[in-house]
């Protein structure tokens, strides 16, 4: 049993009867939000009966696999032969460049062509620490000049992987405080830039999320969706921690879902989101 389902077990598990207040609270504080809480806890009461802890965990379980898409659609090559561009964004601290590093070599071991593009030029260790990646990976990293605009350095990586047929273009924003407009209009032009030598680019724009942030995530996820329309979540940081319960709570409210999950520091702590697995055992 995981972390969440555990905790919840054994909160129950030696009571003579459900305390639903506890409950919703103990739901609420897993990151599953006030909404997706109480529904699960009117589900468990309206079953009439006496509620026993294997209860609570399978009528949660059953909720949770029910609210997810089945699987993500697979990241696959443009037929074209020109570069499926991914845009990385997200705040700082939440792993963004890591991910972007580990997103890359997970395209690399299925056999395709990849660059990354140090698109975070005002944090010059973030472009220092992708080309340290790079380097360990061996994946090529297209970088500017220090302080220079970010929507260009995408640009001319952008020309780069279309002149060298790279399959995957994968641009590691600024890590952006999602509260500062600028920062944020900002976005809007890196996304107009590379639409330039390809209308249809980007063609997924993932936002990087820490598990353990909580409901701070959701309002990441709202603000970042505004100014850059989301298509899928990495979520970050679930190594041992039970958390991740906040990716139904922004699936549930914004309709953005998981595409991968990140579970430790090594490239290898890396995979594609799967619903269940997720449920069963990360949770």
């Amino acid at each position: 049993m995981a972390g969440f389902f555990k905790k919840l077990f054994n909160a129950i598990i030696d009571k003579a009867e459900v305390d639903w207040d506890d409950l919703e609270a103990n739901l609420i504080a897993a990151d599953l939000g006030g909404k997706l809480s109480t529904g699960i806890v009117d589900e468990l009461y309206d079953l009439g009966r006496t509620v026993s802890a294997q209860d609570v965990v399978d009528i949660t379980r059953k909720r949770l696999s029910k609210i997810l898409p089945d699987d993500c659609p697979p990241l696959q090559p443009r037929a074209d032969g020109n570069p499926f561009v991914i845009l990385v964004v997200g705040v700082n601290g939440t792993g963004k460049t890591t991910s972007s590093a580990k997103l890359g070599m997970w395209l690399k071991k299925r056999g395709h062509s990849v660059m990354l593009a140090a698109a975070d030029t005002f944090r010059a260790a973030a472009v220092e620490q992708l080309q340290r990646w790079g380097d360990r990976l061996d994946i090529p990293v297209a970088t500017g000049a220090a302080n220079s605009d970010p929507s260009s350095v995408c640009f001319k990586a952008h020309q780069q992987a279309i002149a060298e047929k790279k399959q995957f273009l994968i641009c590691d924003t600024a890590g952006r405080i999602h509260t500062r407009h600028n920062l944020m209009e900002e976005l809007g032009k890196i996304r107009r830039t590379i639409a330039k030598q390809d209308e249809g680019a980007p063609h997924l724009t993932l936002l990087v999320v820490d598990a353990s942030t909580g409901s701070n995530a959701l309002n990441q996820a709202k603000e970042f969706h505004r100014a850059s329309p989301l298509d899928g979540l990495i979520i970050t940081k679930l190594d041992g921690s039970g958390k991740g319960g906040i990716a139904f709570t922004i699936f549930d409210q914004i309709g953005v879902a998981p595409r991968f999950i990140g579970t430790g520091e090594e490239p290898e702590a890396f995979s594609m989101f799967e619903k269940e697995r997720f449920v069963a055992e990360v949770l």
